[in-house]
């Protein structure tokens, strides 16, 4: 099974490309590749642009790579309570090239941030909108505070969030069977 990843961040040292890429290797045995989304750089989107110069090659081959995978692990990063404006970008390039980005997909939506909501605005945001552009998400789960519950050496520090994150794995390992 292929499972792609990535933290939904331009940020070159973020945190959600981080978890995104912990949440993927606690599926051993698997095909794992964890994207960077500044490979699939784009301009602004506007429809003056698109009308000008067509699709977006970087939107092209950002939707087949997820086209690739049998799971896709992405991980929220949040600006001001929505997702970040390169991430919606790109899926506004994407979903005009194709409309279900995430081809029905099964998907384990996570969110973190250094404060105490996790990025639960963008992680929300997503849960309604992406199964609009093809998603199957099976579980999802937030990380608040992510410098003090999470370090590289053990994952996730906090035993409570440790064990709650688990069970969302489970429950994704269970639908891919």
């Amino acid at each position: 099974m292929k499972i792609i990843a990535f933290g939904a961040s331009t940020s070159t040292t973020s945190i959600n490309k981080t978890f995104a890429s912990y949440a993927a290797s606690l599926f051993d045995g698997h095909d794992i590749e964890v994207i960077d989304l500044n490979d699939y750089e784009m301009p602004l989107f506007s429809v003056d642009l698109e009308s000008q110069v067509g699709h977006q090659p970087n939107a092209i081959a950002l939707v087949e790579k997820l086209s690739s995978a049998d799971l896709l692990i992405v991980s929220m990063a949040e600006h001001n309570g929505a997702y970040t404006a390169a991430f919606k970008n790109m899926l506004d390039w994407s979903s005009r090239y194709k409309n279900k980005v995430f081809e029905d997909k099964k998907m384990l939506l996570l969110s973190t941030s250094p404060g105490g909501r996790g990025g639960l605005g963008s992680l929300e945001a997503a849960k309604v909108r992406f199964p609009i552009h093809g998603a199957n998400i099976v579980a999802s789960f937030s990380l608040p505070k992510f410098q003090e519950n999470f370090n590289a050496a053990e994952g996730i520090v906090d035993v409570q969030l440790k064990t709650q994150l688990a069970e969302a794995v489970d429950l994704v390992k269970a639908a891919l069977v």
